[in-house]
């Protein structure tokens, strides 16, 4: 399938690509189906990804492993909330936070509190909201990249 996308231009997608929101994300209940995708020509070396609508081409959010700048990040969750993405196990499981970029880039945030869990074997995924303090909406991670790009060098 061929989209048009605001970032990415024309794409190709195949259907094995594409993932599915039963509930969609949250404040967009409607966007159910999207896909990854890499920028390799920003290449940005954190990790960060879009995920992309395929329903609303405008519409690509930027994300990445939490794991990369909060290693002991392991929210409890309640596994109803993730009955409607299958049978997930640590082999499937694909888990992926929301990247704010402001024009300040020395204010780049994560939000812990709203990650996303993907089925890669099913492609079936969901938003869920984490009730736990330590896991705020804006966790600030330019600083830790930072440091990450720093230790890579070495």
């Amino acid at each position: 399938m061929k989209i048009l996308t605001k970032i990415f231009g024309e794409i190709e997608i195949d259907d094995d690509k594409i993932i599915y929101f039963e509930n969609g994300i949250i404040g967009f209940p409607d966007l159910k189906h999207f896909t990854l995708l890499h920028d390799g020509e920003k290449g940005t070396g954190v990790g960060i990804r879009f995920l992309q609508s395929i329903e609303e081409p405008a519409f690509a959010m930027p994300v990445m492993d939490p794991l990369v700048v909060k290693p002991d990040y392991s929210p409890e969750v309640d596994d109803e909330l993730l009955k409607v993405v299958g049978n997930i196990t640590p082999d499937n499981m694909l888990v992926l936070v929301t990247v704010t970029v402001p024009s300040d880039i020395t204010k780049m945030t994560v939000n812990l509190q709203g990650p996303f869990v993907i089925n890669v074997a099913e492609r079936k995924a969901c938003q869920i909201i984490v009730d736990a303090t330590e896991y705020p909406v804006k966790y600030p991670i330019y600083e830790i990249l930072q440091e990450n790009k720093r230790k890579a060098g070495e």
